[in-house]
């Protein structure tokens, strides 16, 4: 039985959400191919919309946690976001080829039924496979300015403040 997880939840991504998408795992590392830009260079965009909503919880959908662990993923981010951090959409328990072939929202929407979360949006810069009747759930940035972009942030303000109403 999955723990129940009360109160809003905010689906994570980092790349094309809180820097460019244009992060690489090389030779055991993380490089950011993208010049003049920086990982997690947007994150004190996401804690400053964050600092009203001290409720808002985050789990990472991101392919970090896959790729490098939950914990290891969660600590590039800065403290302020880690410590709202409580779960990740992905498993180590669960079978890697079923998990990539679902879409973002089919991964989300699984943890979602896991864990009878109803209150929740996403942001993500991944589109693919979101139905248009789920998409007022979900901050969709654009894959090179993230959650940076003056309209985008405006947008994850008012759909946090939607997720009180």
């Amino acid at each position: 039985m999955h723990k129940r997880i009360e109160g809003p939840v905010l689906y994570l991504d980092f790349d094309g959400v809180l820097h460019p998408d244009a992060a690489y795992w090389i030779n055991g590392q993380i490089v950011l191919r993208c010049e003049g830009r920086s990982l997690f260079e947007w994150a004190p965009v996401l804690a400053e919309c964050l600092e009203p909503y001290p409720e808002v919880q985050i789990v990472l959908s991101t392919s970090w946690v896959r790729v490098l662990s939950y914990n290891k993923a969660r600590a590039w981010l800065p403290d302020s976001l880690a410590e709202c951090v409580i779960g990740a959409t992905w498993h180590s328990s669960m079978n890697r080829y079923w998990w990539d072939g679902l879409s973002r929202y089919q991964q989300i929407r699984l943890h979602c039924m896991r864990h009878g979360i109803t209150r929740w949006i996403a942001i993500d810069d991944d589109l693919t496979g979101w139905p248009d009747d789920s998409r007022e759930q979900l901050v969709a940035t654009d894959s090179n300015l993230g959650i940076a972009a003056p309209d985008v942030r405006s947008l994850l303000l008012r759909k946090l403040e939607g997720l009180w109403k």
